[in-house]
């Protein structure tokens, strides 16, 4: 069964600073996802790939076209939801993880990680633990735990992303360059942690430039173009081992 389904989607950017100028990101974009498939969107920079997840997000307002996503409680056109239905599938179902890390400033990484859990689980406490557990997983020394991530390196913050990202397992996940910037050992426990979520039924739309992380994560992958696509196809190598 289809989770979302791209229809003739466009969209185009007007810079009202240069005289109202058109620049068009995306063209007749059209695709569909299947509930815990992990599609990998490719392309160079530019290409459009940002813009599509944002227009799915609901970031941006798409020019055209329809996005309809089969929420629980049905389809929904994230297009023409209002607002308040936006919020609500970003709060129980749909999370969006982009490239860098915005948090406020004085939030330990515990309480970051923690944001999207804090939601669903109502013991603060059990809620830190699981926290805990996957900063461990993911190579985090304790002693950061409760620091602040503003104060961290690019590759630490973006183990606190993806953390956060993940913990509360989201029905649909949109999550952009999960591991452009770790070390191969972390690299393979954030593409297991994915592959879990996968397993218990949830859909990944990640943008990625690494083979590796796309041979060993997507099972198929969608290629743009200047804002348009270019390539849908299945993945058939066998993962890297």
């Amino acid at each position: 069964m289809n989770i979302l389904e791209v229809n003739d989607l466009s969209k185009a950017f007007h810079l009202h600073i240069l005289n109202g100028k058109k620049i068009t990101a995306l063209k007749n974009i059209n695709f569909s996802m299947k509930e815990g498939e992990i599609i990998g969107l490719t392309g160079m920079s530019g290409s459009g790939k940002s813009s599509l997840m944002k227009c799915i997000y609901r970031t941006y307002i798409t020019s055209s076209g329809q996005i309809m996503y089969r929420s629980r409680s049905g389809m929904i056109d994230l297009v023409k939801a209002d607002d308040h239905k936006i919020i609500e599938l970003r709060k129980n179902e749909i999370t969006y993880c982009s490239q860098f890390l915005s948090v406020i400033p004085r939030v330990s990484a515990v309480d970051v990680v923690c944001e999207n859990l804090f939601r669903i689980e109502k013991n603060k406490a059990h809620a830190r633990v699981q926290a805990k557990n996957m900063l461990e997983n993911l190579g985090l020394p304790p002693e950061l735990w409760d620091a602040f991530p503003v104060t961290f390196s690019g590759g630490e913050q973006q183990r606190i992303n993806v953390a956060r990202a993940i913990i509360a397992k989201p029905r649909f996940l949109l999550i952009d360059e999960p591991t452009a910037s770790l070390d191969a050992r972390t690299k393979d426990v954030v593409i297991n942690m994915l592959l879990k979520m996968k397993d218990s039924g949830t859909s990944v739309l990640v943008v990625s430039h690494d083979e590796y992380t796309l041979a060993q994560l997507t099972d198929r992958r969608i290629e743009l173009k200047a804002g348009e696509i270019t390539v849908d196809q299945m993945v058939t190598n066998e993962n890297i081992s």
